[in-house]
């Protein structure tokens, strides 16, 4: 009878394992196969360097932010890390498409993917310069009251920072159309991490620089590229832009109305640079 029970235990152990290891998700290149942070960024500026005076002034600035109720809400909802459901919903209105396993599967297996092989790559420098957040040097309370998680965590490069801005450099591939929200959302996304007191500003600004060797990386993956043409087919059907007709250039210099950088015509109400009346303009 023992015999059997442990049997029986054994076997769900292993189906266990095996489902574990279904759901984990394969990055695109190992670590080892990407360029070393730590051998590209610049040592974070010492605390009695000239250069540190930015980072103070930024951390003021920071704290007046948490004045404004909708500012400091949002920087909170921005300290989202593990719920990915929730960390993509922070760029719903910028990209123009709700994003989640259910409804865009295609997208969501590139940025899943993507950020897989991306988010290891601060781990080594962080762990180098192990520099002390701002939080923890003013004895700060934050108000993401994230203080237990990141006591004692080297603040340099910021992850938030690198795999926010690493998602609107993803999302500006996928929609180009969208790159000047996309990025708008992203850059405060990073900025959010400087207001909550997490991170310095130089953390942040170098780490926005992190993220697009990633991004550059990726792009030299067959499988990130093939992946990416499926995103894209996905949010041109999700947002109903298939059999839209593109416009030539020689035909947009003869036709009335606006038009994008795509070729395809934009409403009365776009904002960025359009082709009117046969002449690039800025709206």
């Amino acid at each position: 009878m023992k015999k059997t029970c442990w049997m029986v235990v054994a076997i769900i152990m292993v189906a266990m394992s095996m489902n574990a290891q279904d759901n984990t998700v394969q990055p695109y290149f190992e670590l080892n196969q990407l360029p070393k942070l730590i051998n590209i960024m610049p040592a974070p500026p010492a605390f009695d360097s000239p250069e540190f005076s930015y980072d103070v002034v930024r951390y003021g600035w920071g704290k007046k932010q948490r004045l404004d109720p909708d500012r400091v809400a949002q920087a909170i909802a921005d300290a989202e890390w593990d719920d990915h459901t929730k960390l993509y919903s922070l760029w719903q209105e910028a990209f123009g498409l709700q994003i989640s396993e259910a409804n865009t599967p295609e997208i969501w297996k590139l940025l899943e993917t993507s950020l897989a092989t991306t988010d290891p790559m601060r781990k080594e420098t962080k762990e180098f310069y192990h520099r002390q957040r701002p939080f923890e040097r003013y004895n700060d309370a934050m108000p993401s009251h994230e203080e237990a998680a990141l006591q004692g965590e080297g603040s340099y490069p910021s992850g938030h920072s690198l795999r926010g801005w690493g998602i609107s450099l993803l999302l500006a591939q996928i929609a180009p159309e969208r790159a000047e929200q996309v990025f708008k959302r992203g850059w405060d996304y990073c900025n959010s991490r400087v207001i909550v007191g997490a991170h310095w500003q130089s953390d942040v600004d170098n780490s926005r620089t992190a993220a697009s060797v990633g991004f550059c990386a990726l792009q030299g993956s067959e499988e990130f590229i093939a992946q990416m043409k499926k995103a894209q087919n996905e949010y041109k059907e999700k947002t109903g832009q298939t059999g839209i007709s593109v416009v030539t250039a020689d035909a947009a210099a003869h036709l009335e109305g606006a038009y994008n950088l795509l070729r395809r015509p934009v409403s009365s109400n776009y904002r960025g640079v359009v082709i009117e009346n046969g002449k690039k303009t800025m709206r």
